[in-house]
Order: C-alpha cells, then structure tokens, then sequence
C-alpha cells in the first residue's frame, strides 16, 4: 500500500516514469512480506509528501515486478535506489532514517 504522494511501478510504467522525470526519482523496492520493508513504509509516505515538488518517490514490489529487481541486482530488500537523469545514482540496502534518505535526493 503507498501513501498519497507515492507511485506505484510496475513493469509497464518504471522505464517511462525513470526515463521522463525532471526531478530526482527514489525507488523502494519492497515486498509485502518483507517486515523491515513494512517499518519502512510510513517514512517513505512521509518522505514523499515532504518532498512532493522536489522528488518523485515510487514504491516497486519485487514480487510483482521481478524483471526489474534482476536488472537492478536486488538481492535484499528493502532496497532504495535514487534515480536522476534516467540514471541509477544511489543505492543503499536495508532500513535508514529519514533525513540519510532525504540527503540521498539532494
């Protein structure tokens, strides 16, 4: 589940959101299941209202979008990746408070 100010990926839109954003994109990748993923969650939501006019943060569930985890190497969840340009530019593995994740879109 995502928060307001969050989208979504999926196979069908990642390369159009990551190719044509204007501003820095943050990609969680998440699983459901995963429990670190779900404490992790309500920062990303928060992160993303905060951030509306300066970044695009999306949320891409693993289980759902398989081929794009293997592209990006993502062996552990959660996983955040900055994008800027099209280009994968940060990525850190694992849970971080929300300022070292907000310093990641600066």
């Amino acid at each position: 589940m995502a928060g307001k100010y969050v989208t979504l990926l999926t196979n069908d839109n990642f390369e159009e959101i990551i190719s044509n954003a204007d501003k820095p994109v943050l990609v969680d990748f998440y699983a459901d299941w995963c429990g670190p993923c779900q404490m992790l969650a309500p920062i990303i939501d928060e992160i993303a209202e905060e951030l509306k006019d300066e970044a695009i943060v999306c949320k891409l569930n693993v289980d759902e979008a398989r081929d794009i985890a293997v592209e990006f190497r993502v062996a552990t969840i959660p996983t955040l990746m900055v994008f800027k340009n099209g280009e994968n530019t940060e990525t850190v593995i694992g849970t971080r408070p929300k300022d070292e994740i907000i310093a990641l879109l600066k």
